[in-house]
């Protein structure tokens, strides 16, 4: 059973990628943008302990779910465990999103001395990235906090080698 430090999970979002979404928060975040929105997961000892199967079970009873969205914290913290957890979405038919405060450069220049980050990347359908900024935040772009912050297509932008925006 695979270990995951989480701050807390909502059954159901529109807010957090497209569709109707299953959104895990992970515990830690190394970034600490002032104004984060979720200030409470920045401690990696704070929240609880769950597993890669307890989350499968909830995305598994709800059929109108299109995906499972990673947030925090910084799901690259938790990376290992979270491209698990991507892994397994897949396997059910949904797709991926993940939040970041790295940039697409940032996670691809360290993904081969961080553990997981590849694998995260490459099990990730979309992901928002860039910290978010307090003067650069928006209430009018979808899925972001801050104008900054940008929606990936990690398909197209692992392919071409940079970031490819995802059409919204």
């Amino acid at each position: 059973m695979t270990h995951l430090r989480l701050a807390g999970v909502i059954r159901e979002s529109i807010v957090d990628g497209p569709g109707i979404r299953l959104v895990v928060f992970a515990q830690g975040c190394p970034h600490h943008c002032p104004g984060c929105h979720n200030p409470n997961t920045h401690d990696p000892s704070g929240g609880y302990d769950s597993s890669v199967e307890n989350i499968i079970e909830a995305v598994k009873k709800n059929p109108l779910l299109s995906g499972v969205t990673l947030s925090g914290g910084d799901p690259f913290a938790q990376a290992p465990g979270l491209a698990e957890l991507a892994t397994e979405v897949h396997a059910l038919g949904l797709n991926v999103v993940t939040y970041t405060g790295y940039t697409f450069e940032q996670l691809l220049a360290g993904a081969g001395q961080q553990p997981g980050w590849q694998n995260l990347l490459e099990q990730t359908d979309i992901l928002i990235d860039g910290p978010f900024l307090l003067k650069e935040k928006t209430l009018t772009l979808p899925f972001r906090g801050s104008r900054n912050q940008r929606v990936l297509d990690v398909p197209a932008s692992l392919a071409q080698g940079r970031a490819v925006e995802y059409p919204l």
